[in-house]
């Protein structure tokens, strides 16, 4: 039943992903047309054919939108027929970001959890943190990179952490707000009899709290690291010619080497798309050694 179910679901999804090839190939069209018209009046070129003129703007080594197998062709050369070693392989510049990524993950969700104990079981806490809490995500990210990248430089620190620190912005407060929610899920009936049974508050955590907060847990996770990635490629930005994903976007951008750009979003998504199926992952095993149904 479930393989005829994902069955099911692949038509759909297959139609959408085929809608949004062709939508991109118009707009690739649409926006580089005119620069290619440009170009054979400028070189005096006339008589040109639809189809020469179509081939040609699909085919520009500088496109404002590049077509989808421009991207996909940069992102073969620049995997698979890299050595991973090389600063132009994305397998490389890739692995830097996962690097930091992870570790701020990690940091987050650990801080994360830690202050939704905290505030769970503190009123005051609650009162006075929580608001913070949310008005620390007012500040942009883009304001706070800078200042963390040269303050971390000029104390002598730099390159994995200063990066892991930005991921930890953006990923600790997800995994807060929904540990803060899983944490009080429980009903009030499983507490009281907690409570009739004179248990502590460390056996009402293990026994009824964290079991209850784990689907919350994992939920924000998936959130969580998606975000940190996020932070990492943005802390990567300031860095100029250093290394990751982000120096890979902005030395595109430098040089107008929109195709390069395209190729290393590309490679962020397949990357989010890993970690957050790795969560997934992580929360099926752990729900199978708990012996809980999804």
């Amino acid at each position: 039943m479930i393989s005829a179910q994902r069955q099911s679901n692949i038509g759909p999804i297959l139609a959408v992903v085929a809608a949004l090839i062709v939508l991109w190939y118009l707009g690739a069209v649409g926006m580089n047309w005119g620069i290619q018209s440009d170009s054979y009046q400028r070189a005096g070129t006339t008589g040109v054919s639809f189809s020469q003129q179509l081939s040609d703007v699909l085919s520009q080594e500088k496109p404002i939108l590049p077509a989808p197998h421009q991207v996909l062709a940069e992102f073969w050369k620049n995997t698979v027929q890299q050595a991973v070693t090389s600063k132009k392989s994305l397998v490389y510049h890739g692995w830097i970001t996962l690097s930091a990524t992870l570790l701020g993950f990690a940091i987050g969700t650990l801080f994360g959890i830690g202050l939704a104990v905290f505030i769970v079981h503190n009123a005051a806490m609650d009162r006075s943190l929580m608001p913070w809490i949310i008005a620390s995500q007012t500040v942009p990210i883009l304001a706070i990179a800078p200042m963390v990248i040269v303050v971390l430089n000029a104390v002598g620190i730099s390159g994995l952490v200063p990066k892991a620190l930005i991921s930890t912005y953006l990923s600790f407060f997800p995994v807060v707000v929904g540990m803060v929610t899983g944490f009080r899920s429980p009903e009030a009936l499983q507490l009281d009899l907690m409570r009739t049974y004179n248990a502590s508050r460390v056996q009402v955590f293990f026994k009824v709290r964290w079991p209850t907060a784990l689907p919350f847990l994992f939920t924000s996770m998936k959130v969580g690291v998606a975000a940190s990635l996020v932070g990492a490629i943005v802390g990567e930005l300031p860095a100029g010619g250093g290394s990751g994903i982000g120096a890979r976007l902005l030395a595109g951008s430098y040089y107008g080497q929109t195709i390069q750009i395209w190729a290393a979003l590309m490679a962020a998504a397949l990357l989010a798309g890993a970690l957050i199926a790795s969560v997934g992952f992580a929360e099926r095993v752990t729900n199978r050694l708990l012996g809980v149904r999804a």
